[in-house]
């Protein structure tokens, strides 16, 4: 116990500069005579510690202490804190503790050079809550209890033992074992629609394989849009995946899955982007937007 409170002391004296023992005392819920019997134990120790009296005085560490003793250059010092921020920012206690203790360490201010957020527009925070517990069933090794609205279109109960979180293609993804299906699949997180960590463990082991999130086989899809869509194309296609007709059109040539999905995607854009190829894609498209005419034709009469 002492020793924890010894290194906390060093942290608190890193980061504020200096303290009073009664301010300290307060801080760790001790008396004011344990708190120099601690800084008596941290000068034996080595600990350039010492107290000032007088009405600026106070408890103290050696200025540049730690710099002269750390091994690291300043820029690499940034790095770390950079890297910590990212953690940080996904809302992770452990990753704001670390980030605290080596600012404190490294006498450097952590600039809040990033922000991450995983709920969407509008949303009170749930998928924040949701990765947060899958990250943490993931490294804990337990068993997750999940209800899942898949691509059958049908909401199921699934438990599964979850393996590993992927951000891909602007979404976040679950691969886990499902224990129903007996056998690796992959759910799109913000398709559980509700989730309860059980007390059962697994043993640990590895995804096989990347995740791919495809429902489908892939095909190489051409595209063409009026330079009035430049926003929406970069927004869904990498610049290397599209180059400028000399007309100003864009061109888009890429691999993506035939399914729902692309229909649906490709219904987006409305009349504002023509298929080049391959052409049975013209007559899905043709075929669902005739669903969609007839549907919305009956419910306007």
């Amino acid at each position: 116990m002492q020793e924890s409170r010894l290194f906390k002391i060093v942290y608190y004296l890193l980061d504020k500069g200096q303290a009073t023992a009664p301010e300290l005392a307060e801080k760790f819920e001790v008396s004011v005579r344990t708190i120099y019997r601690d800084i008596d134990a941290l000068s034996a120790a080595g600990i350039p510690v010492y107290a000032e009296t007088g009405r600026n005085g106070g408890i103290h560490l050696m200025n540049d202490f730690v710099l002269d003793k750390a091994v690291l250059s300043e820029g690499e010092k940034q790095e770390i804190l950079m890297a910590l921020q990212s953690i940080n920012a996904s809302q992770s206690a452990d990753g704001s503790r670390i980030l605290q203790k080596l600012s404190a360490v490294f006498q450097l201010h952590a600039e809040n050079w990033l922000e991450v957020d995983f709920s969407g527009w509008g949303n009170q925070g749930f998928d924040n809550e949701k990765f947060e517990l899958l990250k943490s069933a993931v490294i804990h090794c337990r068993n997750v209890k999940i209800r899942y609205a898949g691509s059958s279109e049908v909401i199921s109960d699934r438990i599964v033992q979850p393996c590993k979180l992927v951000y891909k293609s602007k979404a976040w993804y679950l691969g886990a074992f499902c224990t129903e299906k007996q056998d690796w699949r992959i759910f799109k997180l913000n398709r559980i629609l509700d989730l309860e960590i059980l007390n059962e463990s697994f043993s640990p082991r590895d995804f096989p394989g990347p995740i791919d999130s495809s429902e489908g086989e892939y095909q190489e899809i051409i595209l063409r849009f009026p330079k009035e869509m430049a926003y929406r194309v970069y927004d869904e296609f990498d610049r290397t995946q599209v180059w400028h007709h000399e007309n100003g059109d864009l061109i888009v040539s890429a691999k993506i899955p035939e399914g729902a999905w692309l229909t649906g995607f490709l219904l987006s854009f409305g009349t504002q982007v023509d298929i080049v190829a391959p052409a049975h894609l013209k007559k899905m498209m043709a075929e669902q937007a005739k669903l969609i005419y007839t549907y919305w034709s009956a419910k306007a009469r």
